[in-house]
């Protein structure tokens, strides 16, 4: 019979401690999580980093002016260009004053610009944020990894114009759906807006459509970046399998969506003409916007799709046969600073010479019209003041005196410190003597004039030829005065041989 004891033993292969995360998968939904979540991030430190602005600025919102931004970056924003900085701005301006009517038109400029900047994240090198996060190896090791991202980006237009773009990362932080795939939030999207405008939920179906048009706007943002990085090289784009997957992929989607939305829309017009309710009928006519819109940008996006395969190959014959260049570059340091550091100057100064005489490239002679040498000939000359143009009289001002003491209490202070021909005195006594002198700056003073002595300018009192200099001297005894402590110093008078330094001088020269 066994006993209880025995059967609750177990063996110690089986008592250590499970793995922190269930497997890969797992772990890896974990990590994806922790990115998402690491996007909202940005957001919530505006209203953190609020409190350190130059004024009041507790009244604002700022994540959720941060959101009404991205929102506008994502629906100004075409295929080629982006949205406009200043028109971002002014748009903004009416959200945020409607936080604070009462302050100054200025103030609500100021807080949509300071929003603007740290989501684009002006102050970094980069212009992106970087979040830490953990994961396990194969081999159970926990891992420390980086995760940079960014929210908004400028990105150049036509004409030398910079535009703003929102990321994939801000469509998922404006959308409230992290880290999803595009193809299948949108059908889902669209599948919830025919079923909401079905039941008449209006309200939600607009809200619905609005999502459906950010992930038409993400997924016109892919294609987009995989056509940029085709034309900077071909070979870092996968046109063998996974490109023309995707554009055969996308042009379905796009074929469906455009059914799709066109029965929607059928049926917005529907409940648009059928309501009565004002509130449902401006809900219908907004909802009619909404997918146009979306019909418009998926109009658009199979336009580029069908020009993709084109594209491809016209890049590709491009830069398979450019030809190479001519000459290569010069390195600055390997074949110039490297060499000379080495050298003396006297050798150095005559390739630095060569070279820049040579590496500051042509100058265009000027060359003279003959209108302008006709004017210049037949212009006669300017008469000039002997004495030059006449000086304006400066507005001299006076200078007010903010001196804390008078010459008066100096007088009476150096009348205190004159020691020459009395024996040193402790700086207790003197701050008792200038106390009984009914004057209450003059301690004051007579201490400052004490403390300043304690290093005495020995050398600049030579030079100005001074005969007697105040020197103090600390020899440890603690000062007892009721306003003043510290040590109390030994104060006197020493004379200088002014004769002798001045002979000194002369014979070393």
């Amino acid at each position: 019979m066994t006993s209880p004891a025995s059967t609750e033993f177990v063996p110690p292969q089986l008592s250590a401690a499970p793995r922190p995360a269930p497997g890969p998968a797992a772990d890896e939904g974990l990590a994806r999580r922790l990115r998402a979540l690491a996007c909202t991030a940005p957001l919530h430190d505006l209203d953190v980093r609020k409190a350190n602005l130059a004024g009041e600025y507790s009244v604002y919102a700022m994540a959720e002016v941060a959101l009404a931004s991205i929102d506008l970056v994502t629906l100004n924003m075409d295929f080629d260009t982006g949205a406009d900085h200043e028109q971002i701005v002014a748009r903004l301006v009416p959200r945020v004053a409607a936080q604070a009517p009462a302050r100054p038109a200025a103030e609500h400029e100021r807080v949509a610009r300071w929003v603007l900047e740290n989501l684009i994240n002006v102050g970094s090198v980069d212009r992106g944020f970087r979040a830490v996060y953990g994961t396990f190896n194969p081999d159970g090791v926990y891992v420390r990894r980086d995760y940079d991202f960014k929210l908004l980006e400028e990105v150049p237009g036509y004409g030398g114009a910079v535009y703003l773009r929102t990321t994939d990362e801000a469509v998922n932080v404006l959308v409230g759906a992290l880290d999803t795939d595009v193809t299948s939030a949108q059908i889902a999207a669209e599948v919830k807006l025919e079923v909401l405008i079905s039941r008449g939920r209006l309200a939600d179906a607009q809200l619905a459509a609005e999502q459906a048009r950010y992930r038409t706007v993400q997924y016109a943002e892919t294609l987009r970046r995989t056509l940029e990085a085709t034309r900077r090289n071909v070979r870092a784009v996968d046109w063998l399998n996974a490109v023309p997957d995707m554009i055969a992929e996308a042009l379905d989607h796009v074929a469906d969506r455009y059914r799709h939305e066109n029965a929607i829309l059928t049926n917005i017009r529907k409940a648009r003409d059928e309501a009565e309710d004002p509130e449902h009928k401006r809900r219908a006519a907004e909802l009619v916007d909404i997918v146009k819109d979306c019909i418009r940008r998926h109009t658009q996006l199979q336009s580029r799709l069908l020009e993709a395969g084109p594209l491809f190959r016209a890049e590709q014959d491009r830069q398979a046969f450019a030809r190479p260049a001519a000459r290569s570059g010069l390195d600055l340091y390997g074949q110039l600073v490297a060499p000379l550091l080495p050298l003396p100057v006297t050798d150095a100064i005559r390739v630095t010479d060569a070279f820049f005489a040579r590496g500051t490239g042509l100058r265009t002679p000027v060359s003279v019209r003959v209108g302008d040498l006709v004017d210049i000939l037949l212009t006669p000359p300017l008469e000039r003041e002997h004495l030059g143009a006449e000086m304006p009289e400066p507005d001299l001002i006076a200078t007010p005196d903010d001196s804390r003491f008078s010459e008066e209490q100096l007088a009476s202070a150096m009348d205190l410190l004159d020691l020459e021909h009395d024996a040193p005195r402790r700086l207790s006594g003197l701050l008792a003597d200038a106390r009984r002198r009914g004057d209450a700056e003059l301690p004051y003073l007579v201490a400052l004039l004490a403390i300043h002595a304690a290093s005495p300018p020995v050398g600049t009192a030579y030079r100005q030829g001074e005969e007697r200099l105040l020197f103090a001297v600390d020899d440890g005894t603690q000062l007892d005065d009721p306003e003043f402590g510290g040590a109390d110093l030994i104060v006197g008078t020493a004379r200088l041989d002014t004769v002798g330094m001045a002979a000194g001088r002369t014979e070393s020269t």
